[in-house]
């Protein structure tokens, strides 16, 4: 019997452009002011090369482009530390309405802990969960792929794995420690997303597939 549910959190209940280009826009703004460049063709060229060369260095490039001398790290903080507008997408609302009175809900997410803390006050969501675990909090033994976010968060409600299910979109590595620990897997291939269209082997892969929140009401009446 399903007693906790975990989700992942960026492009799983919600869009983390929204947060990726409001970092942008503070940065465009801030090199626009500086150096009198318009903003709208920097930010732009900005999202250009996010499409082209993924994120990486993208301020890196966006300086080489204008032949900017600008402190790297500046930016960087910059964009750490916006506060974008970001919403739920709907069916995640609903769905963490939906399940809050019936069951322990627990979020696991990467990433740098001070952004995704930032992003958790900005969504406004620290009161549906349980327990929160941003893994840059306990050190990189706790980042995905590895399972122990996901014990220490079994250990946290005293269940076993088979009493968990988790939430995720990306293959590449959300899947994988949850699985070793034991616990029911669930992939979200939204219609829009950094992973959307990436397909692995079944060993990287989630044991179900959904296109939208509202099916996972229905995974949990089917598991219980």
């Amino acid at each position: 019997m399903i007693k906790l549910v975990i989700f992942d959190l960026d492009d799983t209940l919600y869009n983390e452009k929204d947060f990726v280009f409001g970092g942008f826009f503070e940065v465009c703004k801030y090199l626009s002011e500086k150096y009198s460049i318009s903003f709208d063709e920097i930010f732009k060229e900005t999202k250009k090369i996010l499409f082209e060369n993924g994120r990486g260095k993208i301020f890196d490039v966006l300086c080489q482009s204008y032949n900017i001398k600008e402190d790297i790290d500046t930016l960087v903080s910059i964009y750490r530390n916006a506060s974008p507008k970001l919403i739920l997408y709907k069916d995640s609302e609903l769905v963490l309405n939906a399940l809050k009175d019936k069951y322990k809900l627990g979020l696991i997410t990467d990433g740098m802990a001070s952004v995704q803390w930032n992003k958790i006050k900005l969504l406004g969501i620290e009161n549906y969960f349980d327990k929160i675990i941003v893994t840059d909090d306990y050190g990189r033994a706790f980042y995905k792929p590895s399972e122990s976010s996901f014990l220490h968060m079994l250990k946290s409600f005293k269940l076993n794995s088979k009493e968990a299910v988790y939430v995720g979109d990306n293959p590449n590595k959300d899947f994988i420690g949850a699985r070793k620990a034991g616990l029911y897997t669930v992939r979200i291939i939204r219609e829009v997303g950094e992973h959307k269209d990436v397909r692995l082997s079944s060993e990287y892969e989630a044991d179900f597939l959904i296109s939208n929140m509202e099916e996972l009401l229905a995974f949990l009446k089917g598991v219980l």
